[in-house]
């Protein structure tokens, strides 16, 4: 069974109808025996860093989620927010600690003469091949809207970038853990396919 993350924020419904869609077991929850008992977690997300640390905290998720991840190695997928949660520190809504999965930080794009958001469809290049790119072209279009986004510490864990007004990070990849700054559910045949590689994968 795969579990998608309830900590409070949009975005759920979508993203558990796409793994639905795909012929996989899933389950919306927020209940700790559910993450307990689940193959692979997803934590997708729209809303502000604060908000969502503090959410995870309150419904006794963070401590479930070290147990599951770091501590049983299941494989497990961030969107969007719940790339960001994985930051050791996160600037959105004021100065707060995350999960320190991933080291880095996560800012605001700082650019002039670009619209913000960065919303739409942009070009996706690998920065190294793993199996979620599995049958999927290198500097594809994916669906993307953010205002903020992840600035790893080590380089080794980026998987992917984008430019819009400068090179960022769109997915990042280190041991059990992907996390991707686009939207695969909202990226048709292309988004699909990285989900199902996800569904499928064995990284330990």
């Amino acid at each position: 069974m795969i579990v998608v993350v309830d900590y409070g924020t949009a975005n759920l419904k979508s993203v558990a109808n796409a793994i639905d869609l795909l012929g996989h077991e899933v389950k919306i929850s927020k209940k700790v025996q559910d993450l307990e008992q689940a193959e692979r977690i997803v934590l997708p997300g729209v809303g502000t860093f604060a908000e969502g640390m503090k959410n995870l905290i309150d419904l006794k998720l963070k401590d479930a989620l070290v147990s599951e991840i770091i501590q049983k190695k299941k494989p497990f997928l961030g969107i969007c927010l719940g790339l960001h949660l994985l930051a050791t520190t996160g600037y959105e809504g004021g100065i707060t600690p995350g999960l320190n999965f991933i080291p880095g930080e996560v800012k605001q794009f700082d650019l002039k003469g670009l619209r913000i958001p960065h919303m739409g469809w942009d070009q996706v290049s690998f920065r190294k091949q793993i199996p979620l790119w599995d049958e999927v072209k290198d500097n594809t279009d994916l669906y993307f809207v953010h205002k903020y986004h992840f600035i790893p510490k080590n380089a080794e864990d980026i998987a992917a970038v984008c430019d819009y007004g400068g090179e960022f990070v769109t997915a990042v990849q280190k041991d059990n853990i992907f996390a991707t700054q686009f939207h695969p559910e909202k990226s048709q045949e292309d988004g699909l396919k990285i989900l199902e590689n996800f569904c499928r994968w064995n990284p330990c």
